[in-house]
């Protein structure tokens, strides 16, 4: 007979994998854009073996989740540990694919001519792999303040990513930047605001999980 696994241990696990699978998106979002901002796609690769790693973790979090919500029906911490680990692991999981998106257009650009800097991308791109880090450092340390700072750091990347798409479309009007060029970079930039988005949602649900409180809807000042 299979020997019984202390509830606590699972929770273990969970949090490992969830954590196996922020550091997979970290890398896969890193590598995306250095293969842009080298002209490289020696990284690519790395962002396809991760994607597939990615989607079991995403099956086998899931599962693991459902069941000890079904088989031990936990209270208080433990169950917004769990709720907040369903919805954390279904914003890393999109936070893949986006990395995904971006390496496609990555390829995209690599087959034509560098038109000159890439605008405000490289700098877009640290705040936002910035903002990933600390929401998973947020989720391991149950750090409510670094959660804030997450979710504080939002509107920045918004107001970059709309900058980018302005200076773009002057580019392109401009004729100084051929259209599919433009489009693949503003289609990046959109993409990396996404992923800022994904990541102030895990910061939420951190703030969820330490303080039982939902701020999606809230300014932070009301807490």
């Amino acid at each position: 007979m299979r020997a019984v696994r202390p509830f606590i241990t699972e929770l273990d696990d969970l949090q490992n994998k969830l954590l196996e699978m922020g550091g997979l998106v970290e890398t896969s979002v890193h590598n995306s854009i250095r293969s842009l901002v080298d002209r490289s796609d020696s990284m690519l690769a790395g962002v396809w073996d991760a994607e597939r790693r990615i989607n079991r973790l995403d099956i086998e979090i899931d599962e693991a989740a459902t069941r000890l919500l079904a088989l031990h029906q936990p209270v208080a911490k433990d169950l917004r540990f769990l709720t907040a680990s369903i919805k954390i692991n279904s914003d890393l999981e999109r936070m893949g694919d986006l990395a995904v998106n971006i390496a496609q257009r990555s390829i995209s650009l690599l087959t034509r001519p560098s038109v000159g800097p890439l605008i405000d991308i490289p700098h877009m791109s640290r705040l936002v792999e910035l903002m990933v880090h600390k929401a998973l450092d947020a989720f391991v340390q149950r750090d409510a303040g670094l959660a804030e700072n997450v979710v504080s750091s939002d509107d920045e990347v918004d107001e970059l990513k709309d900058s980018i798409s302005r200076e773009l479309v002057q580019l392109l009007e401009s004729g100084k930047t051929p259209v599919h060029t433009a489009l693949d970079m503003i289609f990046v930039a959109h993409n990396l605001e996404r992923i800022a988005d994904h990541a102030t949602n895990i910061a939420e649900d951190v703030l969820f999980l330490v303080k039982g409180v939902d701020v999606r809807h809230h300014h932070l000042s009301l807490l």
